[in-house]
C-alpha cells in the first residue's frame, strides 16, 4: 500500500467545501481522481482549490474547517490506487 500525503501548496486556511451549506469535497473512504478538488485554501479573500495529483482513496484528513495552514502542512492522505 502506498500512501500520498497531499500537502498545503501555500499559506492560508483551510475549506473542505465550497460553502457551509455544501457537502465536502472529500470524505474519508472516497476515490479521487487525478485532477478531483479537495478542499480550498484561502489567502487575502482568494480562494484557492486544491486538487488531487494522485488517484486512490483518502484514508485520512488532518485538518479542520477553517484551520490554518502552512506550506507544506499535510492536509490528506491517499491511498494510491494500483
Amino acid at each position: 500500500m502506498t500512501v500520498h500525503d497531499v500537502p498545503a501548496p501555500l499559506p492560508g486556511t483551510f475549506y473542505p467545501r465550497e460553502s457551509p451549506s455544501s457537502p465536502p469535497f472529500v470524505s474519508i473512504g472516497d476515490v479521487v481522481a487525478v485532477g478531483d478538488q479537495i478542499g480550498l485554501i484561502e489567502v487575502m479573500k482568494m480562494f484557492n482549490p486544491i486538487t488531487s495529483e494522485v488517484a486512490g482513496t483518502v484514508v485520512e484528513i488532518l485538518v479542520s474547517a477553517e484551520d490554518p495552514v502552512d506550506v507544506g502542512d499535510v492536509l490528506l492522505r491517499i491511498e494510491v490506487a494500483d
